[in-house]
């Protein structure tokens, strides 16, 4: 008897419009991925109720990406009433300093706290403009090694920072990507982009993909279709 594979290191966004389609499309996609994400609109929309339905029978791993940010008590606050729901991953902004991240992390002990560093969507001009230090690459490196310093298990970069921030906290620390599109994918909304496959090469652990797997005809056979292409890569098949 054949064994299946192993589900592939990505974390499908469940960016629906409603909470069915969302539950849909993780029971389609959870047989090839380890996680799936749910983000700030869905669950503002739906409350706690959307986890239990996304989890669904298969106990998929869930990364909440609420991307908290306010004074360390607020996030602590914010953070321990999402702690029962037990995601495997939580977001914080990391721009919200070491006390609100350590906050995070003491309130969720058994959580894995992902620092935010600098949204995909932002390129060096954005960075200017609101005030931050950059190039992107050297705010993402120093937000990662305050994040890590005030106990962040995980981290959240685009792939082309992956390489850099892997260097900057070493091993240990979970690298989560979005930003990841399939060669041939529509960029959309983010400007720091790489391939799935580019993206591991560069030290990432998870992989955020959501509109080419959720926006495919079949997203099963996406995910699928994606997760194997990654098999292929890791076997130098």
């Amino acid at each position: 008897m054949t064994t299946p594979p192993a589900p592939a290191p990505i974390a499908v966004a469940l960016d629906a419009p409603d909470l069915e389609t969302a539950a849909r499309w993780a029971t389609l996609v959870t047989p090839h991925v380890s996680t799936v994400k749910v983000g700030l609109e869905l669950y503002l929309r739906y409350g706690p109720d959307v986890v239990a339905s996304v989890r669904g029978a298969s106990r998929v791993q869930v990364f909440l990406d609420l991307k908290l940010h306010d004074i360390p008590a607020t996030v602590a606050g914010a953070a321990r009433a999402v702690a029962r729901l037990k995601p495997g991953y939580l977001t914080v902004h990391a721009a919200g300093g070491p006390a609100m991240i350590r906050a995070a992390v003491e309130a969720a002990p058994d959580t894995r706290i992902a620092a935010v560093t600098v949204l995909t969507s932002l390129d060096d001009g954005d960075l200017g403009g609101i005030g931050l230090a950059g190039p992107a690459s050297d705010a993402v490196r120093r937000l990662a090694a305050l994040s890590v310093g005030a106990g962040a298990q995980a981290l959240v970069c685009s792939p082309q920072e992956a390489a850099a921030v892997r260097a900057e906290v070493g091993p240990g620390i979970a690298l989560i990507t979005p930003g990841v599109r399939p060669a041939g994918a529509d960029t959309q909304d983010q400007a720091r982009v790489a391939t799935p496959e580019d993206a591991l090469a560069a030290g990432a652990d998870l992989l955020v993909i959501g509109r080419p797997i959720t926006g495919a005809p079949d997203p099963g056979a996406a995910a699928a279709g994606i997760a194997a292409a990654l098999r292929r890569t890791a076997t130098g098949g």
